[in-house]
C-alpha cells in the first residue's frame, strides 16, 4: 500500500453508516472526516465517526481469543479456542437437549455481514432460546408489520426528503440519525423540510434535540401516544378527511368504529395533551399534500408499543400517505432481506414457540430478552444452560440488570464474540474477538432495506488484518460448523467450515446482490452489481423510494390489514395513560441517548466521555422544587426493583411528572476490561427498570413504563453507587 493514502468507506458504529474519508500516513490514521461524495451522508459526520482509529488502536481491544482458567481469562490460540467451544457446545446439547444452548445477538451484528452469519448459526442451533437486542427496541414494529403487511421485515420508512409534514413520535433522529428510517445528517434533512415550506412536529415527553429543530413540540404523557393517535383518527373520520387513494386494504369500517368514541377531549385527557392540539394536528395531517407519521424506540418502550406502531401505520394509510412519495414507503433494496429470511426460516410467524417459563410468545422464532434470565434461573427440563453472545451488552441493556448478571453467572457455558471484556463478556468461558472495523471489507445489505433513499455502498478495509486474526463472519460460521447441524450435520459442518474459512462475506453478499431484485440476473445488463458499487466513489445512488404495493405484501389476500383482531382488541381495552402503582413511586422514567454515545459502545474512548457528566437524571423545575432539590444535587432514583444514585439536572425540557436517565452507563464493576469506561461517572439505569413490564403483544421490554421516586442523598448515607435486589435461582 502507498505510504500516504485516503480510503473512502463508511462508519459502521450506528445505523446511519455515514461515509468517511480515512487519511493514512504509513500505518497511522491522521484524520477522519466526512466524505462529501457519499451518496447518503454527503459529507456529514457525527463525533462517533472520528473514533474508528481510536477503537482500532485501543490497547484494551482484544486481539487474541481468551479462555477461562480458574477465576481468570488467559490468551490462547484460535484453533484451541474454537475446538474447545465446539466441544463444550456439543456437550451441552448432548446432555441437556438443543434448547439448553441459546444465542443472544446485539445491535452491532446488523452493522456488517455478520448479520447473515448469525442467522445461519441460529438456524443450525435449532434452539428455542434465541434472543437479541431487537426485543428491547423494535419488536412492536415487527409485530405491527407482520399483522398488517404479512411479514415482520415490512416496516415502512419515512420519506423525509420529500414530505411536507413530518410528525415524529418517540424518536430523536437529530441524535440517532434515524432508525428503521436510516437518514444520515438527520438535522440537515429536518431543516430542509422547513426550508421548503414544510413542518416538523415532535411528540415526546421531553423537548428533545429533534424537538428543538421542529415547528411544534407536543409534550405527551408517557404511554399516551395511542390515545393521541386515536383522537387524530376520530377527527379525520368526523371531518371526512379520510382518503386511502384506493390502496388495497381491509378493515376500514373497523378503524372508523374504533376511533369514534375517542373525541379530542377524551383523547387529550388520556394523552395529557390539550384537545385543541389534537384537533389542529389532525387537520394539518389531513390537509398536507404529503405527510408522514414516524415512530420509534420511545414508543416501543411502552406496554402499548405494538398498538402505537400499528396506529401510526393506520394513520399513514387512511390519509393516503402509505406507499406514496413524501409519506411512509418501502425501500427497493439490492437484496430482499425478507426473501433471505424466508429461505432460512419460512414464512413470518408469531407465537409458534413460546418461552418455557412465562409463555411469552416468540416473534419469528425469537423470544423476548426479558425471558432470558428466568430461562436460566428456573430449574426444570429445557433450562437454558449455555449461551453464545455476539456483540451487545445485555448486562447493561436489559431490564433488571442485577437479575441478568445473576443469570449469566449461573450458566454452565458462555461463549462471546466480542472485541472487549465487558459487563457481559466478563462472565464468558471463551471470548472470540473479531478484527477491528478498519480491518475488514464490507458491503452493507441490511440498512439499504430501511434507508430514506435507495443505495448500495462498498466499505473497503483500511489496513490488512493480522495473519492470525478472524472476522466476525468467519468466527460465527465456524461456531455453526462445530454444532451437530441436525440430520444433515455431516454435510453442513464441513460446508460451513469451508465458507467461514475461505469464502469472504463480501463474495456471499455480492452473490445475493447479483440474484436480488436489482441484480443482473433479474434486470440483465442494467442490473446493479457489487463491482459497480466498489468502483463508485461514495457508492451507488439508486434513486428515491418508489411505490411498491401490492407486490411486496405477504398477507394471503395481498391486502393491507388495517384491523387485525388482536390489535383491535388491545386498542379497545385502552383507558388512559399509565397509573402510578402507589404513592411511593410518582414519577415515570424514560430514557435518552447522546450523540457521542451508542449504547455502551465508545465509553472506553477518552474523547467521547470527557467533559461534563452526561449520565444525569433530568427533572422539571416544579418536580425538583416539590422535593426540595436543586440542580447538581445527588439524588437516589428508586423503583420496585432497585435504587441508583445520580446527579440531578433540572430542565424545562422535561414534562412535569417525568424523569429521564440515559442508558448504557455503569462500568464500575469488577473484571471489566474497559479502564477508561470504568473510570467514568455514570450508573446503569437498568438496575431500576422492571423485566415484568412488557408490551403484551410483542414481549418488548417496556422500559419507559417504570415508575420511580427521587429523593435527596442523605448526608453520611454512604458513597455514590448502586444497589439492587438480587434474584436467586428458582426451582
Amino acid at each position: 500500500m502507498p505510504a500516504s493514502r485516503v480510503v473512502n468507506r463508511q462508519c459502521q458504529l450506528c445505523e446511519a453508516h455515514c461515509g468517511v474519508r480515512v487519511h493514512v500516513e504509513r500505518d497511522v490514521v491522521t484524520r477522519i472526516e466526512g466524505d462529501p461524495d457519499d451518496v447518503m451522508s454527503k459529507g456529514y459526520i457525527c463525533p462517533k465517526g472520528t473514533t474508528l482509529w481510536d477503537l482500532h488502536r485501543d490497547p484494551e481491544r482484544l486481539r487474541r481469543p481468551l479462555v477461562r482458567v480458574g477465576d481468570g481469562l488467559e490468551e490462547t490460540s484460535w484453533d484451541h479456542a474454537l475446538s474447545l467451544a465446539g466441544e463444550r457446545m456439543r456437550a451441552v446439547q448432548r446432555e441437556h437437549g438443543r434448547d439448553a444452548l441459546g444465542l443472544y445477538a446485539g445491535n452491532p451484528t446488523a452493522h456488517s455481514s455478520s448479520a447473515l452469519a448469525v442467522e445461519v448459526l441460529a438456524r443450525v442451533m435449532r434452539s428455542r432460546n434465541r434472543y437479541s437486542a431487537s426485543s428491547v427496541d423494535q419488536f412492536p414494529q415487527y409485530v405491527a408489520a407482520h399483522e398488517m403487511f404479512g411479514d415482520t421485515t415490512l416496516m415502512p420508512v419515512a420519506d423525509v426528503d420529500r414530505t411536507d409534514l413530518l410528525v415524529v413520535i418517540g424518536a430523536n433522529p437529530a441524535v440517532s440519525n434515524g432508525s428503521i428510517t436510516t437518514m444520515p445528517d438527520a438535522r440537515g434533512r429536518l431543516k430542509a423540510i422547513r426550508a421548503r415550506g414544510g413542518r416538523v412536529v415532535v411528540v415526546d415527553p421531553r423537548r428533545t434535540e429533534t424537538a428543538r429543530l421542529a415547528d411544534q413540540h407536543v409534550a405527551v404523557r408517557p404511554g399516551g401516544d395511542p390515545a393521541l393517535l386515536l383522537g387524530i383518527l376520530h377527527v379525520l373520520f368526523r371531518d371526512g378527511a379520510v382518503d386511502t387513494r384506493d390502496l388495497p386494504i381491509t378493515g376500514m369500517a373497523d378503524i372508523a368504529q374504533l376511533a369514534d368514541p375517542w373525541t379530542p377531549d377524551r383523547a387529550g385527557e388520556a394523552a395529557g395533551v390539550d384537545a385543541a392540539v389534537i384537533a389542529d394536528l389532525a387537520r394539518a395531517i389531513g390537509r398536507a399534500e404529503r405527510a408522514c407519521v414516524y415512530g420509534r424506540i420511545g414508543v416501543c418502550h411502552q406496554p402499548t408499543g405494538t398498538v402505537t406502531h400499528w396506529l401510526i401505520n393506520v394513520l399513514n394509510v387512511v390519509t393516503g400517505n402509505l406507499d406514496r412519495p413524501g409519506g411512509a414507503m418501502f425501500a427497493s433494496p439490492p437484496v430482499d432481506l425478507a426473501a433471505v429470511l424466508r429461505l432460512l426460516w419460512g414464512r413470518s410467524s408469531l407465537g409458534t414457540n413460546p418461552s418455557r417459563v412465562r409463555g411469552l410468545r416468540d416473534v419469528h422464532g425469537e423470544l423476548p430478552v426479558v425471558a432470558m434470565p428466568e430461562e436460566v434461573l428456573t430449574e426444570g427440563p429445557g433450562r437454558l444452560r449455555g449461551l453464545i453472545t455476539v456483540a451487545g451488552n445485555p448486562a447493561l441493556s436489559s431490564p433488571e440488570s442485577a437479575r441478568v448478571d445473576e443469570a449469566l453467572r449461573h450458566l454452565d457455558l458462555m461463549i462471546s464474540v466480542d472485541m472487549y471484556v465487558t459487563e457481559t463478556t466478563r462472565h464468558a468461558d471463551i471470548i472470540l474477538p473479531p478484527v477491528s472495523h478498519l480491518e475488514r471489507d464490507d458491503l452493507d445489505i441490511v440498512f439499504p432495506y430501511f434507508s430514506v433513499r435507495n443505495n448500495l455502498r462498498w466499505s473497503p478495509k483500511v489496513f490488512e488484518p493480522p495473519a492470525d486474526s478472524r472476522t466476525d463472519w468467519s468466527i460465527i460460521l465456524r461456531l455453526a460448523a462445530e454444532l451437530p447441524g441436525g440430520a444433515v450435520g455431516g454435510a453442513v459442518r464441513p460446508l460451513l467450515r469451508t465458507i467461514g474459512g475461505a469464502v469472504p462475506d463480501t463474495l456471499v453478499t455480492s452473490a445475493l446482490i447479483a440474484t436480488g431484485p436489482r441484480g443482473p440476473l433479474r434486470r440483465g445488463r442494467a442490473g446493479v452489481t457489487a463491482a459497480a458499487a466498489r468502483r463508485a466513489r461514495g457508492g451507488l445512488d439508486l434513486g428515491a423510494l418508489e411505490p411498491r404495493l401490492p407486490g411486496i405484501l405477504r398477507t394471503r389476500d395481498r391486502r393491507v390489514h388495517l384491523a387485525p383482531p388482536s390489535l383491535l382488541e388491545a386498542a379497545r381495552a385502552l383507558e388512559g395513560g399509565d397509573v402510578a402503582p402507589n404513592d411511593d413511586y410518582d414519577l415515570q422514567l424514560i430514557g435518552r441517548r447522546h450523540l457521542r454515545s451508542n449504547n455502551s459502545w465508545l465509553h472506553n474512548i477518552e474523547s467521547m466521555v470527557k467533559g461534563r457528566d452526561r449520565c444525569t437524571v433530568l427533572l422539571h423545575p416544579d418536580d425538583a422544587a416539590a422535593r426540595g432539590l436543586c440542580d447538581g444535587d445527588r439524588v437516589t432514583v428508586s423503583s420496585r426493583v432497585g435504587t441508583i444514585e445520580v446527579p440531578l439536572e433540572v430542565s424545562e425540557d422535561m414534562r412535569p411528572g417525568v424523569a429521564s436517565i440515559p442508558h448504557g452507563w455503569g462500568h464500575d464493576v469488577k473484571d471489566v476490561g474497559w479502564s477508561t469506561a470504568a473510570a467514568t461517572s455514570g450508573v446503569n439505569v437498568n438496575l431500576v427498570t422492571e423485566a415484568g413490564l412488557v408490551d403484551s403483544l410483542s414481549g418488548n421490554a417496556a422500559l419507559n413504563a417504570t415508575w420511580v421516586r427521587i429523593d435527596p442523598v442523605q448526608q453520611g448515607a454512604g458513597t455514590a453507587g448502586t444497589t439492587s435486589t438480587t434474584v436467586p435461582a428458582t426451582t
